[in-house]
């Protein structure tokens, strides 16, 4: 599938924006930021798991579950005419494309972020956070090794220095005029 820019103009309007990127490296603190920017809905991967699966032992079968199920749910906002923001690890060329499938199905923009952070950061907030995902340091390791590189156009965030830095990142990329901390 050919490589094109992202359609500007209906990012601005209703959109999907995919956030991708290694477990820990602040794909939530993105994806919470772009939301309130876009006025969209966040739809977490590590949430709709648990909703499926009382006990995940996170197989590739359950894998493709939640992602089949992520992008239902982003259909069906996009249909009702709203804006999504997935926030998941998309480790594979694969995924990201049926996410801008989607996108393209409902004749919306579409929008990658990749998100990514120094390893030392990511040990340290790993250790700290309290939250709904499972992945740990080793999770975080075992997916670098697997994580396929991002070729499609995407907006890059580095989540290695505060959040203030961040948040600047994504408003800049989004042209977000927000206030807000």
């Amino acid at each position: 599938m050919p490589e094109r820019p992202p359609d500007r103009d209906k990012v601005d309007a209703v959109s999907l924006v995919a956030v991708c990127g290694l477990p820990g490296v602040g794909k939530s603190t993105v994806a919470r930021r772009i939301a309130e920017g876009i006025d969209a809905e966040v739809l977490r991967t590590d949430v709709v798991r648990k909703e499926l699966f009382d006990d995940p032992e996170y197989t590739d079968a359950e894998t493709t579950a939640v992602y089949d199920e992520l992008l239902d749910r982003a259909a069906e906002r996009l249909a009702d005419g709203r804006s999504v923001v997935l926030d998941a690890t998309f480790k594979t060329r694969e995924r990201r494309l049926e996410a801008r499938g989607v996108a393209d199905r409902h004749d919306r923009g579409f929008r990658l972020v990749h998100v990514d952070c120094e390893e030392r950061v990511v040990e340290r907030r790993i250790e700290a956070r309290d939250g709904v995902s499972d992945a740990d340091f080793e999770i975080h390791r075992q997916f670098r090794e697997a994580f396929e590189p991002v070729e499609l156009d995407h907006v890059a965030v580095d989540n290695s220095g505060s959040e203030a830095e961040t948040r600047s990142q994504v408003d800049a990329a989004f042209r977000l005029n927000t206030s807000s901390p």
